[in-house]
């Protein structure tokens, strides 16, 4: 006897064939994770078998494979048109009288377990969908804000249709799937009132590195088909996954997005007119949309999930606005990067040195690089325009774009968010993506060719003209163990989880100017003075700071956030952070910086380093830097993370600076934290065994050693024939500097270019007794197989 409809409690993972993956896993979830607290909001689901009945009816299947015989999916007008066809068959057809009943008989027992007014989604759950191999993901419609039996019928009658959708075809087409061997379930479920709370999409891997120890949530107000249709810039937020199942708040990483609409109810519960947009107050999308323990709480579901069934899981979630809950609307297997680590080859892009400057920026979808001449379509029906090589320039793009899409070297919109269907079928056609640019489609020119840059960070570029570029491919084989540690140097946080995944043994060097300079961008003695700025910089500063409890609060966590991700990212490896060593004319060109900073001959042995910490009026700005590590140490509980000083020249200088570092929390040994200095003046290696007296070892700078040591400016053209680290003077420093160390137990490594320039040079070091090398992440892999080939 045929099952037409099936509560979700009586479903498991197990009933794919007969509801699809979307529905088995509602009732996956609602049986065996309710006890542990996650909530799921109930329903029913049609079955397969109801489908395939419906569908049998006065032949309507063999007229549908008929048409879908003779189609050919390229052809994106043929396409329309057979989609079209088969959709008004289905929307004319009867739904068969056993049918009727059974979705009567069910709708009538949810509304009785419901609270008053409530009303349904009803969602597409393909038989096919949401298996390992494929995402059907968002290819079937979903309707929100359903209520009466007879809205209910209609909208599951345009679910069954939407299996026809052109990109539905058009996807199992060119992943090989039979059409009549995919039969759809709907799914009737409780809503969440996110229409007046928020709602969002979270992955429990990182979507761009594929890093497994990150949950990345995104979150916009009002229902979440804005944030999956990339119709908004949501919020982003990173947790730390090892770190939360110790109990530490450990959110890494906020960016805000400017969240400008957000989709609510209708006062109409039919499908088609059930929901609207209207813009959001400027004041709530200038503020955050989830609070930090309404993050933990999601990241939290997430690893429970993903325990549950053993894979990276893409979740959707809503937040409902009349009891404040959280709720999991539907869960499935994460199906890109998840799968691509178990491949055996990492391939990365690199833009070669060149001047140009951007021309649109957004956020990065899949770290590749694409070029080819703009071609920008403002109107879905003008899709077919898009020719093989173009890079397609859209406001937004759905799942309706994928028979396009694919041909496009590179996509472009001005809305949508990393985890939005446009920027999850990029990935899927593996091919760069910037999404939430804002006005892509006016800056660029039809037919002008462009470089897409996804190989730079989280941000992606868009220039002009066709930039050169090279593809490295790596074989992701075992490499012998080097005769001493190799670490690697990682300044930009948004690159932390894709360089975590080179062999590596930590970070030898994290610059904190790095993170100062593109997360911030204020001088710190602007955000301690802001009241004393003039207007228009007051302006600049506060809007940076939007979010944040004042603009202070804003320098100490958006550089907590900088480092948290670096230290996150190679956890529980050590992550060696610099304090900030900018020169003066570097600080100038931060907000602020011209009316605070002198005007100096040779900035590079001026104010910097110690001294610059220890002066009177700096003191507070590096108490700021202070108790951004501290709470990345102590309140997240990265306490992989060591910090370096830079630029210490006298042995005042050195009880100086630690004393100030105690003072604010961070004092050497306690709750294991190892302050490093860097040797990069001569003074530091002839006293090599005094300045070690404050620190728990050193960290070669070989490029100031060897300008201090030889009199020779660093950055001199005219010089730059005789600047070499393998000078015999400065070689004698070296040794001295490793010999103490190792003599005394202490660390000993060296953060330069100059082990993976010079062959001779690294095995010197290792012959020496140098404990690590830390090195660009281009050069780790390289200069790992020449240090282990003999």
């Amino acid at each position: 006897m045929v099952s037409h409809v099936i509560p979700f409690e009586n479903l498991r993972n197990t009933d794919v064939p007969s509801v699809g993956g979307k529905n088995a896993s509602l009732g996956e979830m609602i049986s065996q994770l309710t006890a542990k607290g996650v909530r799921v909001p109930t329903g029913f689901a049609t079955t397969a078998d109801a489908y395939r009945e419906f569908l049998a009816q006065g032949g309507l299947n063999d007229r549908i494979n008929d048409l879908l015989d003779k189609l050919n999916a390229d052809d994106t007008q043929e396409l329309a048109r057979v989609g079209s066809q088969i959709r008004q068959w289905i929307m004319e057809a009867e739904f068969p009288p056993a049918l009727q009943t059974a979705i009567a008989d069910n709708y009538a027992k949810l509304i009785e377990k419901s609270a008053p007014g409530t009303t349904f989604a009803v969602r597409s759950s393909a038989t096919a969908e949401d298996l390992p191999d494929a995402s059907f993901a968002g290819q079937q419609e979903s309707f929100l804000n359903i209520h009466g039996l007879d809205n209910i019928n209609h909208a599951i009658k345009e679910v069954f249709a939407s299996l026809y959708n052109d990109r539905a075809i058009s996807y199992r087409v060119h992943k090989g799937f039979v059409h009549a061997d995919v039969a759809l379930s709907a799914g009737v479920q409780q809503m969440v009132r996110s229409d007046i709370g928020c709602a969002g999409v979270m992955f429990t891997i990182d979507t761009e590195s594929g890093h497994r120890d990150v949950a990345f949530i995104t979150s916009s107000y009002g229902l979440g088909e804005t944030v999956v249709q990339g119709a908004v810039n949501p919020d982003e937020f990173y947790v730390h996954k090892p770190l939360l199942a110790q109990g530490k708040p450990a959110i890494v990483r906020r960016t805000m997005g400017s969240k400008l609409i957000k989709m609510v109810f209708s006062d109409a519960t039919q499908a088609g007119k059930s929901t609207h947009t209207v813009p959001v107050d400027a004041a709530e999308s200038n503020r955050y949309s989830l609070n930090d323990s309404d993050i933990l709480e999601l990241a939290g579901y997430a690893m429970t999930i993903e325990q549950h069934y053993g894979c990276p899981m893409d979740i959707e979630w809503g937040k409902n606005g009349l009891d404040n809950k959280l709720y999991i609307l539907q869960a499935r297997p994460e199906t890109v990067k998840s799968q691509e680590s178990a491949s055996n080859v990492t391939e990365t892009f690199k833009l070669q040195k060149h001047s140009s400057v951007p021309v649109v920026a957004g956020r990065a979808v899949t770290q590749k690089v694409g070029v080819g001449p703009v071609r920008i379509v403002l109107d879905p029906a003008e899709m077919h325009e898009v020719q093989p090589g173009d890079v397609l320039v859209a406001d937004m793009t759905d799942p309706n774009w994928e028979p396009v899409m694919k041909r496009a070297s590179a996509l472009v919109t001005n809305r949508g968010g990393r985890t939005c269907h446009a920027a999850i079928i990029a990935r899927e056609l593996g091919i760069p993506a910037i999404v939430g640019s804002v006005n892509a489609t006016d800056l660029l020119r039809d037919g002008e060719v462009v470089t897409v840059s996804c190989a730079e960070g989280e941000t992606g570029f868009v220039y002009h003209g066709a930039l050169e570029y090279e593809v490295s491919t790596q074989a992701n084989s075992e490499l012998a163990k080097p005769p001493c540690k190799i670490m690697m140097n990682v300044g930009n946080p948004d690159m932390a989880f894709t360089f975590a995944q080179t062999p590596n043994d930590g970070v030898g060097l994290a610059r904190l100017e790095f993170v100062i300079n593109n997360m911030v961008g204020i001088h710190p003695k602007a955000i301690l003075n802001v009241d004393a700025m003039p207007k228009a910089m007051q302006a600049t500063i506060h809007n940076r700071a939007r979010g944040y409890a004042s603009p202070k609060q804003f320098y100490i966590d958006k550089v907590a956030e900088g480092v948290a991700t670096i230290a996150a990212a190679f956890y529980p490896k050590p992550v060696i952070v610099r304090t900030s060593d900018f020169k003066s004319n570097e600080y100038k060109k931060l907000v602020g910086g011209d009316i605070y900073e002198p005007d100096e001959e040779n900035p590079m042995i001026g104010f910097r380093g110690a001294a610059r910490y220890m002066a009177e009026d700096f003191k507070e700005c590096f108490a700021m830097e202070c108790q951004a590590m501290k709470k990345v140490r102590d309140e997240m509980g990265l306490t992989n993370v060591e910090l370096m000083i830079p630029f210490v020249r006298t042995l005042e200088e050195a009880k100086a600076v630690t004393d100030i570092m105690a003072a604010n929390g961070l004092k050497r040994g306690e709750n294991g934290l190892r302050l490093i200095m860097m040797c990069e003046i001569p003074a530091n290696a002839l006293l090599a065994e005094q300045f070690l007296e404050y620190f728990d070892g050193f960290s070669i700078g070989s490029n100031d050693l060897t300008q201090l040591t030889l009199g020779m400016d660093r950055d001199s053209g005219i010089l730059a024939d005789g600047f070499d680290e393998r000078n015999d003077a400065v070689k004698v420093l070296l040794k001295m500097a490793i010999n103490t160390c190792n003599r005394l137990g202490k660390y000993v490594g060296i953060c330069g270019q100059g082990p993976s320039d010079h062959e001779d040079f690294a095995e010197w070091l290792v012959k020496e007794g140098i404990q690590s090398v830390s090195l660009n992440p281009d050069t780790v892999v390289a200069t790992w197989q020449r240090l282990t080939k003999k």
